[in-house]
């Protein structure tokens, strides 16, 4: 193990956005975090420059962007299917033709979520489950065209990812089997979803790839394999899994094939909440085949991987690809649950070519009373150049933005007050995608559930 970098707090580079918080330490060069991407130029100190109070009492976001509303739970599908559902999660922008957009959007309903999404024909894996995906499809000036259910029947959708062929792998973040909570089937699945026509895909379980509480996944675009987070809320914690296709890059429906699912070791590493210190490296990184995927009698992360064991993490989240490299989040970790160590977040790279672990950013513990427990969720590359994270804690909800210098600013904030005058609650942020132009940032509030799509100076 190395360890290089310098540490630095939020607090000291979010003075001047109104919206100072936990704290960040940064490794001390963000800039290999985003090689080989299409980020631009690095922002300054300070990003966009401070927020504006949107006077709609929704989105507050610095001079000069704007916002549109693209859709919000229970207005009419303009498919005539059915309300649209409610719990938007993640999500993810494809390109279409004539400059239009299709966004696909998990809705994380579990069994007793406030609006199903609605059964469709050919579409439906479990009548009894209430979560799925919609999909959404935007002309040049992101006015909404059309939205439809692209799968339902599946359960508590969380995230997932794109694919490098166009479609959407969407994650259930559940092990419930048939007879619990109503369920017809089990679930804890993976499902394919092709934003332009679903019923393409339908609603097949890509069972190969494991049955356990799915958070996201990012696929190597050279080599076809798929990276997935399991956020397991009880000890033992999640594990960082890999999928080796038997069709690597086959295309739509080539993931059906099957293949091997592997969890990984880090040697001498049982948590990961125990690394701090940034820049921390592991250069023997192992993957041990899971005996059981489909978990039949046993969770994953309770079977027995031999000797050594296997990693564990907990609240593994976020997961894309940058550059040659696989990115991953763990939101958070608390001793009081069961976590060897604290820490308020963290985002960790995997370098397949070199089967090197790097802990590259390292949130908290310097916190503040306006957002206690505050911690990375989702996360995306951003086109000005570095990171956009959805912040997913307590207090008001922020989409932060972090430079290739490692700076950090806030790029928007939630107004929508959800709890009460006594005891306020926001909702929290997910989904944050741009379009392949990278003029819009599209974002959803999970509760109430409400998509909007961001414009402004992107680029400046």
């Amino acid at each position: 193990m190395t360890t290089t970098g310098r540490i630095a707090t939020r607090r000291q580079v979010l003075a001047g956005t109104g919206a100072v918080g936990a704290g960040i330490a940064f490794s001390g060069a963000l800039s290999e975090l985003f090689a080989g991407t299409a980020a631009a130029q690095p922002l300054g100190h300070e990003g966009y420059g401070p927020l504006v109070p949107d006077p709609k009492g929704l989105l507050d976001l610095p001079e000069g962007f704007r916002y549109r509303v693209l859709s919000r739970q229970g207005d009419e599908l303009r498919s005539g299917e059915g309300k649209v559902p409610s719990n938007h999660d993640g999500m993810s922008a494809f390109g279409g033709r004539a400059g239009r957009v299709h966004l696909v959007r998990n809705h994380e309903n579990r069994a007793d979520g406030k609006i199903p999404v609605p059964t469709v024909e050919g579409l439906t894996y479990d009548p009894a489950g209430k979560g799925g995906c919609t999909a959404l499809t935007l002309d040049s000036r992101n006015r909404v065209l059309s939205e439809r259910v692209a799968i339902a029947g599946t359960a508590v959708n969380c995230a997932g990812g794109p694919t490098p062929w166009g479609t959407w792998l969407t994650c259930e973040e559940t092990e419930d089997k048939a007879g619990t909570n109503g369920y017809t089937k089990d679930h804890g699945f993976i499902f394919e979803v092709d934003p332009v026509d679903p019923h393409r895909t339908g609603a097949v379980p890509l069972t190969a790839m494991g049955r356990f509480q799915h958070e996201a996944i990012a696929v190597d675009p050279r080599r076809g394999v798929v990276y997935e987070t399991e956020d397991a809320f009880e000890k033992p914690f999640g594990l960082f899994y890999r999928f080796l296709p038997e069709r690597p890059l086959g295309g739509r429906g080539s993931l059906r094939a099957g293949g091997r699912l592997q969890a990984m070791r880090v040697p001498g590493v049982p948590d990961l909440s125990t690394i701090q210190e940034i820049g921390a490296e592991f250069d023997r990184v192992e993957w041990v085949d899971v005996p059981d995927p489909l978990a039949a009698g046993t969770p994953i992360r309770f079977q027995d991987f031999g000797r050594g064991g296997i990693t564990h993490a907990q609240k593994l989240e976020g997961c894309y690809w940058g550059g040659r490299s696989v990115y991953f989040v763990s939101s958070f970790a608390h001793r009081s649950a069961g976590s060897a160590a604290d820490h308020y977040g963290q985002v960790w790279r995997y370098d397949p070519d070199h089967r090197r672990l790097t802990l590259v950013i390292v949130f908290g513990p310097d916190t503040d009373l306006q957002l206690p427990g505050e911690s990375p969720d989702n996360i995306c590359l951003a086109p000005s150049g570095g990171l956009m994270v959805c912040e997913d804690g307590e207090g008001a909800q922020h989409v932060f933005g972090v430079t290739r210098r490692g700076e950090v600013y806030a790029m928007a904030r939630g107004r929508q007050n959800i709890g009460t005058a006594e005891n306020p609650e926001w909702g929290e942020f997910a989904g944050v995608t741009f379009s392949p132009d990278g003029d819009t940032m599209y974002v959803n509030c999970y509760n109430p559930g409400t998509t909007f799509a961001v414009t402004g100076p992107w680029r400046r």
